[in-house]
């Protein structure tokens, strides 16, 4: 599966966004609506890269492999999950120090074109093989 890499930066921006509202508000809903659209990009399809895809009807110049953008959703709703524990148990510090890591992460996806989580995956990627390689030597 190959995705658009202008949807990816789009959704990056929207969850930006999104999660420096968390932070400006201390609230949790939008956070917890964030966390609902990780599930959904992790799982199946961003609803920021469909909204994407519904208005900008031209073809990107080129795709990239879905599976780390993929795997970067899972990573961006391990941290809210965190925020989201942190602001239900009244731990203001994992909230916030959760919910700025994975802004963080949106905000150099966004910005930059730099996807922190799909770097993760590809250097997990690399070391596995390595891995398997050594326990069946």
């Amino acid at each position: 599966m190959r995705a658009d890499p202008r949807a990816l930066r789009f959704g990056a921006a929207i969850t930006t966004l999104v999660l420096a509202s968390v932070l400006v508000t201390e609230s949790a809903w939008p956070l917890a609506a964030q966390a609902v659209v990780f599930a959904l990009g992790a799982a199946w399809a961003s609803p920021y890269a469909m909204l994407f895809k519904a208005f900008v009807k031209s073809a990107p110049k080129e795709t990239e492999d879905a599976r780390p953008p993929r795997f970067a959703q899972g990573v961006g709703l391990v941290f809210a999950v965190a925020g989201l524990t942190g602001y239900l148990a009244g731990i203001a510090p994992l909230a916030l120090v959760a919910t700025a890591a994975a802004l963080l992460a949106a905000f150099l996806n966004a910005a930059f074109g730099f996807c922190l989580g799909c770097e993760m995956y590809l250097l997990i990627r690399r070391l596995l093989p390595a891995a398997k390689m050594e326990v069946s030597q």
